[in-house]
């Protein structure tokens, strides 16, 4: 059984305790991996505003087809794993315990700001899409005013290859000032990655070239958040995460990364507070 398989199997062990009834992919074909109900498979009722925003993004999460469930109703959704650790916090005054667990942000400091899902910051006026960033904090007394964050679960693990990036994003020199590290290997994953078997290099130098462009050149953090597996696959991954931060380091890009169950662990710290989230994330996803 690979990584992905695994976690899957375990979110399926995890819902059968719990008594969820599941379905396919297909409703009655398919692996039986998707929830009845979009509820079912939420800590907490998603919130208007959350709601919102996976509507206005480019995923098509919430929207489910004749005979066919959604793709948030996956029990193995990126999406849904995001939401249940950040939608929580979507109402509160103070966001200082869950970006300190990030390792965002220094703990016991008081940090007010506003957490919105599928984030878009165009790189180039002249494409179409911009890429969507799973979660994004909008601070209001920290140096940095916005810690953007792109969510990982089985997808590095999946045995479908990621694309490079494409030579369009060469043809407006601007974006990539002050990034030649970064250019140097854009251009090595372009316009096939054979680099990263496990990382999305590209979708990362996107996301930064979004991210510079909106708001300027070292002036926000960004975050790779992502689920980790045992054996070689996890061993491989991580190994691939620490090379892309490197480079991109070493062109002033304040770039974190860290896994889900490093940030579980650190808010399971403050169970006494949060006791239902808490044992609610350390059953599911530990």
């Amino acid at each position: 059984m690979n990584a992905s398989e695994q976690i899957i199997a375990k979110q399926i062990e995890w819902a059968k305790n719990k008594g969820l009834q599941l379905v396919g992919s297909r409703e009655n074909r398919g692996r039986k991996a998707y929830t009845m109900s979009i509820a079912d498979n939420l800590f907490q009722p998603l919130n208007e505003k959350s709601k919102i925003e996976l509507e206005d993004g480019d995923g098509s999460e919430l929207k489910g087809k004749e005979g066919q469930p959604a793709k948030i109703q996956a029990l193995h959704s990126s999406s849904v794993l995001g939401i249940n650790i950040f939608d929580y916090w979507r109402e509160a005054s103070d966001k200082s315990l869950l970006l300190a667990a990030c390792g965002l942000s220094r703990a016991g400091r008081e940090l007010p700001g506003e957490i919105r899902f599928e984030q878009k910051f165009s790189i180039d006026d002249r494409f179409r899409y911009s890429p969507n960033l799973d979660v994004v904090f909008f601070s209001r007394s920290a140096r940095f005013k916005i810690f953007a964050i792109e969510c990982k679960f089985t997808e590095a693990y999946s045995a479908r290859r990621h694309d490079g990036l494409d030579q369009k994003y060469f043809g407006n020199e601007t974006v990539w000032q002050n990034l030649s590290a970064t250019k140097r290997l854009a251009q090595e994953i372009s316009p096939d990655d054979s680099r990263f078997e496990y990382l999305h290099a590209a979708q990362l130098i996107k996301h930064i070239l979004g991210l510079n462009r909106k708001f300027g050149h070292s002036r926000y953090r960004f975050l790779y958040l992502w689920y980790d597996a045992l054996g070689e696959p996890g061993f491989r991954h991580r190994h691939e995460v620490e090379e892309f931060a490197e480079v991109v380091r070493s062109d002033g890009v304040v770039f974190h990364e860290t896994t889900y169950q490093d940030l579980i662990v650190g808010l399971a710290q403050h169970r006494e507070e949060h006791e239902k989230y808490v044992s609610y994330l350390t059953d599911r996803y530990l």
